[in-house]
């Protein structure tokens, strides 16, 4: 497949700068697979188009504050790193600039917190490990830290609680999981109370999740890894909704990535790694019923991952309607619900 076969024109006033409030206030394009049905509805709606006995596996992840600014020890230059990917409590892969000035060996210094410069990947990202892990390196990164924002939002958040979704845990991500950013703790009470459990994965996104694909043909990216978590009381409730005619409901890329990645022989499967699956057209969907899911970026992998969900000529007539109907795209913008 062709990568320039996942382009669409995008006015740039349709790039939402900011979240809709209330959370659940934002439109959702309704997408029928069967019959290439669009419907034009409000996210807080969402539970008429569910039925008792589904089951919503969602996300965890929490965006980390990942943008450092410090000084080089010894030196004293300015330096900013960018937090990618964690490795293990203590190190994370890193974008440090000015890069050309920052080698093995040399010392960090982030307002108290020291970080060691380990190795310089072919990628031209940096090794870091932090003089604390874990829960006191979380500590830490909530106090000096920044919280990342996508490219293409300019504006600084007044709130940055607002990029995160309400039921985030888990620390890891430097990105949000969007689709879940609709929900209210409200609404998700009313979900429950209609039959309907919210169950939750974990999948740690990073800044690669918006870099487009540069590779002409679609099947010769390098897909980037993430770290799941698919907990056996989720498989378990996956595998019990199926088996009772009832549906799996993805919210977001990311959990249907791990959902995916913990398929297997026709069952969910307890999870827990890093995961290179890479879903594109032809790929045959193994868990994954229905999925929530923001606008996402032309010639993205995630745009590829929901075209072999629905079909890519559905997806590109559903955006091209989100587009004439002056739908809010991207990270803050409206959702999109595929059955």
């Amino acid at each position: 497949m062709k990568t320039s076969e996942l382009h669409y024109n995008l006015p740039p006033d349709l790039i939402a700068q900011a979240p809709i409030e209330p959370r659940d206030q934002s439109r959702l394009l309704v997408i029928h697979r069967d019959t290439g049905q669009l419907e034009h509805r409000i996210f807080r709606e969402l539970g008429e188009y569910l039925e008792p006995g589904d089951v919503l596996v969602a996300n965890d992840s929490r965006v980390v504050p990942a943008r450092l600014r410090g000084r080089k020890d010894g030196s004293g230059g300015a330096i900013e790193a960018l937090l990618l990917q964690p490795e293990t409590p203590d190190t994370w892969r890193a974008l440090v600039k000015p890069g050309r000035r920052v080698r093995p060996g040399m010392r960090l210094e982030f307002d108290g917190l020291q970080a060691d410069v380990l190795d310089s990947l072919e990628d031209g990202t940096r090794r870091l490990r932090f003089s604390v892990a874990g829960d006191e390196l979380d500590r830490a990164l909530e106090r000096i830290g920044e919280t990342p924002l996508p490219p293409y939002v300019h504006a600084p958040l007044a709130d940055p609680e607002r990029y995160q979704t309400v039921y985030a845990r888990a620390n890891g991500s430097v990105a949000a999981p969007t689709a879940g950013l609709h929900f209210t703790p409200k609404l998700l009470r009313e979900l429950e109370e209609r039959g309907i459990r919210t169950a939750y994965v974990t999948c740690h996104i990073g800044l690669h999740t918006f870099r487009p694909i540069q590779a002409g043909d679609v099947e010769q990216h390098d897909i980037h890894e993430e770290w799941c978590l698919v907990p056996p009381a989720v498989a378990e409730a996956c595998n019990r909704a199926r088996a009772a005619g009832r549906r799996i409901v993805a919210v977001g890329t990311s959990s249907v990535r791990a959902l995916e990645s913990a398929a297997c022989d026709g069952l969910v499967r307890p999870f827990q790694g890093w995961t290179r699956l890479y879903i594109y057209p032809g790929f045959e969907y193994r868990a994954v019923d229905a999925m929530i899911t923001n606008f996402h970026l032309p010639r993205t992998t995630l745009l590829a991952l929901v075209s072999a969900f629905a079909s890519r000529e559905l997806i590109l007539r559903a955006y091209a309607e989100a587009v004439e109907r002056r739908y809010r795209f991207y990270s803050f913008g409206d959702a999109c619900l595929i059955l």
